[in-house]
């Protein structure tokens, strides 16, 4: 009975099941880590901070090596757009130019600009556009025309 018991005992240690073969949780500081097995060793999920690592044997024992993570890269370019953003603000605070703020209408930054005495950016109605392409279809016209008699110039001649 005992030679049975320790051979059921032994197996469960030395041949673990199926799955906590892929899923090893190990409680070193209260359950910060948990490993998943693959193909290359472990993978490492720290649960405070959210960085998986991948851990292997080498020639001196084990080590884990952290995987870069896109929300790492995506955090620091907000950082420096942001960094950029703020620096870029005051250099136009510096030379008194006002700061871009997309919630104004056109009207109060052309009042801005009238003010400081600089050339405010007036932009075409929808009258204008329609005398612009009336005057571009009369000069495609006119030069159709010239072509046409060109042509008939230059067959009188041969």
């Amino acid at each position: 009975m005992t030679r049975a018991f320790l051979a059921i005992v032994g197996g469960l240690l030395f041949f673990p099941s199926p799955a906590s073969a892929h899923d090893v949780s190990l409680d070193p500081e209260n359950g910060r880590y948990s490993f998943n097995r693959v193909d290359e060793g472990f993978l490492r999920l720290d649960h405070r901070t959210g960085q998986v690592s991948l851990c292997d044997r080498r020639a001196v024992g084990w080590a884990c090596q952290v995987i870069p993570d896109d929300r790492t890269a995506l955090e620091s370019e907000i950082m420096r757009l942001q960094n950029e953003n703020a620096s870029l603000k005051s250099e136009l605070l510096s030379r008194n130019l006002p700061l871009p703020n997309a919630s104004k209408d056109h009207a109060q930054v052309d009042s801005h600009a009238a003010r400081r005495g600089e050339p405010t950016l007036r932009l075409p109605s929808d009258e204008d556009l329609d005398r612009v392409k009336t005057f571009i279809e009369k000069v495609w016209r006119r030069l159709g025309e010239m072509m046409v008699n060109f042509e008939k110039d230059v067959l009188r001649k041969m």
